[in-house]
């Protein structure tokens, strides 16, 4: 470039935001439309469309290279891609050192300016001269540096509130003049939050004056830290940066008085309360300064002492209260990449599996996390720490000390529970409550349409005010996480809870108890009813020690599992039935009916798993206890007689199968209902055993005899419906009949989409049948680009070891050798060579 007509886009990393500052600002100095995140994007916009819409609009983009800027699953990696791609357009420039092989090989050929190591005004030259060439600036900014405190406010220009105030060049020797965070020092082992270090960035540059942020969270997350964070990677920005401890409101005073007279504007006969004003009304006409103000837990106290002026205040929080006065942002546990790369940082020799087992077991947790670090670090094996965790939760958590934080991850829980005790009751006994759910979020609903079985709820249970009344105090204190519609406590203060509250324990549980056994999401056999069943199957088994033996719940499991069957989740409906079937029939019998459903249940998880060889021998078992215990008609024996009739089908065993089938069908239709779904079912499969027997006229009048049925009983989009008209599709297309097929499986393919979603196994299934379909009409290359998305679907939801991929596969191979592409489709054939051969399904 060399001229200043073009916009530029400066790409960083979050870790870099000074220098994407420092170099934005001699840009727009020296002429240059810019566009940077930090100035020109507000909170809530959607980043990836903000970045791709930048990258369009730029005639070059500057690339500041760090260690963090090439880090894995960063969006910087989208932008130099995308700015490569366009030739002359990057410019990339070193900002800090790189080492050995960080640097991608499409990059190494690039000439690159390095800015690090340099002082300002040759930094300042290599930049522009990168950018336009050897043309220098007329005028240069003055420099900074250690000129003195009259030199130190910093120049203004420009009208645009974000850059109202030059943004310094990032170098040591800018150290702050007034500096007292409380003796914290850095902590040599933070990691991660770069995005919510930089939304705070930008939401403290976005104001043009008093700029506030609040970070508020549940205790353990890491507030603090992410403060003393910030101060820390931005003191240079700052001629002033300030720390107070907020939790105790009464010394807030003496912290600014402390402040005055650092300053020298306090009066030495006057007071604390004074001198404080003193030392807000200094804030309110001077510049560049940072106010800390952590764990400040009362907004309503505390919002009289947020200084006013041209500089940021930073505030550390568990209330959440504090978003209806100043600008928040919730801060969280890490992701389980920050987790990982955590504990890894620390403990290099840890394997990723260990550290994922770890940060799974602790809810990644920082804290929590921290904790298990130390612990690692001074001798404990990984494996006896995760035993300790699943057996001693709350005894280990209280013991050690942890980097820079005052208390145990224990204590962080008893403390604020202690205050919730003396304070408020009513949420002392729902965080009881909630300490025997999961730890996955609590709609809040199920308080409403249960409060009157809480008995260990004190008052009024039509008091008006609930959930409100007990939600609110837990946010307070930071012992839940509060949204809209759910409430959610971390597994670790579940943990703490349950161990300090044991005496107290039956009340609890009992609740809880009853809680689950009022709620009904509905048939799980109906897509609608999913999102209520996960959430509640999660609480389900999360509970399953001490709930799966009342007799209230049995019913309600058995839902769970069959919910997760039909959501494609085998393994987990294998797991849950498995553990209900022993369970009660160590309790109830072999015979007791429940423990007969439950075994009904493993049978059909075994079938979804393709275990047919165990599927069998389940359901012959349970077909003769039905059959003595039951007898023939009854409803459930009819059910597994059904089951035995698909047994018998999967294994190859066609006429046997058709025969079952079609008597089941009859007596079903008989003692149900011509209409009823499960009798509906049975004709249906019925159907499908004529197909096996490859009697495709027969197959194809009872299919579409069954699916008129099944309009006129319920409607065309119920999952049993949709089986029988994919089975339809498979008909029609062996009789030739390719457009009507076309047809029907696109139908069944966009109502499972829809209903299912794309990754459910019944969707990815009519995904490769319709493929075939596209195949036998000669669109191959349809065909192929709808099995390459299929196949990386099941890949990614069902591994490559299902049979659905290798069957996949094949068809791809399929498309492939039709368009002439016999290289292509030969490597995808021997790809599967050494995996087990794939058992084609239906065209």
């Amino acid at each position: 470039m060399t001229d200043s007509s073009g916009l530029i886009f400066v790409s960083h990393a979050g870790h870099d935001g000074q220098w994407a500052e420092w170099v934005a600002w001699h840009l727009r100095e020296a002429g240059y439309e810019i566009e940077l995140d930090l100035w020109h994007w507000r909170t809530g916009e959607d980043f990836v469309k903000k970045m791709n819409e930048a990258l369009e609009r730029a005639s070059a983009v500057v690339a500041l290279f760090s260690p963090q800027y090439f880090a894995p699953g960063r969006y910087t990696e989208e932008e130099w891609t995308a700015a490569v791609a366009g030739r002359d357009r990057f410019v990339p420039l070193v900002v800090e050192p790189l080492e050995v092989g960080q640097l991608p090989a499409i990059l190494r050929p690039r000439i690159r300016r390095e800015l690090h190591d340099l002082e300002e005004a040759t930094a300042l030259e290599a930049l522009l001269e990168a950018v336009r060439g050897r043309e220098i600036p007329t005028t240069s900014p003055s420099f900074p540096g250690k000129a003195g405190k009259e030199s130190r406010g910093g120049k203004r220009t420009g009208s645009s509130a974000q850059q109202s105030l030059q943004p310094r060049f990032p170098s040591d020797l800018h150290d702050p003049t007034v500096w007292d965070v409380r003796q914290r020092g850095r902590n040599p082992h933070f990691t991660g939050r770069d995005e919510i270090i930089e939304k705070v960035r930008v939401g403290l540059l976005g104001e043009r004056r008093s700029a506030v942020r609040v970070l508020h969270g549940p205790g353990g997350v890491g507030k603090t830290q992410l403060a003393l964070e910030y101060a820390h990677r931005f003191a240079g920005q700052y001629d002033l940066v300030w720390w107070i401890d907020a939790e105790q409101v009464e010394q807030v005073p003496t912290r600014y008085a402390e402040l005055a007279a650092r300053v020298d504007v306090a009066k030495p006969d006057a007071g604390a309360e004074v001198n404080a004003q003193y030392a807000l009304e200094y804030l309110r006409t001077t510049d560049r300064w940072l106010i800390v103000l952590d764990n400040a837990e009362d907004p309503r106290q505390l919002r009289t002492w947020l200084p006013e002026g041209p500089g940021h205040v930073l505030i550390t929080a568990r209330d959440p209260a504090w978003n209806k006065i100043v600008p928040g942002l919730a801060l969280g546990v890490f992701s389980r990449e920050e987790s990982i790369a955590y504990l890894n940082r620390q403990l290099p020799t840890l394997s990723d599996r260990t550290a994922d087992a770890l940060a799974e077991a602790l809810g990644d947790l920082p804290l929590a996390l921290a904790h298990a670090a130390g612990a690692l670090s001074e001798g404990t094996p990984p494996e006896h720490y995760l035993q300790l965790l699943r057996t001693n939760t709350a005894e280990l958590l209280n013991d050690g000390e942890v980097y820079n934080y005052p208390v145990s991850v224990a204590a962080t829980v008893t403390i604020a529970a202690d205050h919730l005790d003396a304070d408020r009751p009513e949420a002392a006994a729902l965080l009881r409550l909630a300490a025997f759910l999961g730890p996955e979020p609590i709609p809040t609903k199920w308080l409403v349409e249960a409060r009157a079985a809480l008995t260990s709820v004190p008052g009024d249970p039509n008091d008006i005010r609930w959930p409100r009344n007990a939600l609110q105090p837990l946010a307070q204190y930071g012992l839940a996480v509060v949204e809209p519609d759910t409430f959610q406590v971390h597994r670790l203060t579940q943990a703490v809870v349950r161990h300090v509250t044991a005496d107290q324990a039956g009340g609890p549980v009992q609740d809880v108890a009853s809680l689950l056994a009022l709620l009904d999401p509905g048939d799980p056999e109906l897509p609608e009813t999913w999102p209520e069943w996960a959430s509640l199957t999660q609480h389900l088994t999360a509970t399953l020690d001490a709930m799966i033996d009342r007799a209230e719940l049995r019913p309600t499991y058995q839902k769970a599992a069959r919910y997760l069957a039909r959501n494609a989740q085998p393994e987990a409906a294998h797991a849950l039935a498995e553990i209900m079937h022993e369970k009660w029939k160590a309790s109830l019998g072999e015979d007791d009916p429940d423990t007969l459903r439950a075994a009904q249940l493993v049978g059909l998880a075994l079938h979804d798993m393709e275990a047919y060889d165990e599927f069998l021998p389940t359901v012959e078992d349970l077909l003769e206890r039905r059959l003595r215990v039951l007898g023939k008609d009854h409803p459930d024996t009819l059910s597994t007689t059904h089951d035995l009739g698909i047994a018998l089908s999967e294994i190859g065993r066609y006429v046997e199968s058709h025969a079952i089938l079609k008597d089941v069908a009859a007596r079903r239709q008989s003692t149900l209902g011509e209409n009823h779904v499960e009798a509906l079912n049975s004709v249906a499969c019925s159907g499908v055993a004529l197909w096996r027997l490859d009697l495709l006229d027969e197959a194809h009048h009872v299919l579409t005899d069954v699916l008129a049925q099944y309009r006129n009983a319920m409607h065309e989009e119920h999952p049993a419906a949709l089986e029988a008209s994919s089975y339809l599709g498979v008909v029609l297309s062996q009789l030739g009949r390719h457009d009507e097929a076309l047809h029907v499986k696109t139908e069944v393919l966009a109502l499972r989409q829809q209903l299912l979603g794309d990754r459910h196994t019944n969707t990815l299934r009519s995904s490769e049948s319709l493929s075939n379909t596209l195949i036998d009409i000669g669109q191959y290359t349809a065909a192929e680009q709808l099995l390459r998305s299929t196949r990386t679907r099941v890949r990614d939801a069902l591994g490559t070891n299902h049979r659905l991929y290798a069957s996949v596969t094949l068809s791809l191979a399929e498309a492939l050798a039709r368009q002439g592409k016999t290289h292509d489709a030969q490597r995808l054939r021997a790809s599967l060579k050494q995996k087990r051969s794939a058992k084609k399904r239906p065209r």
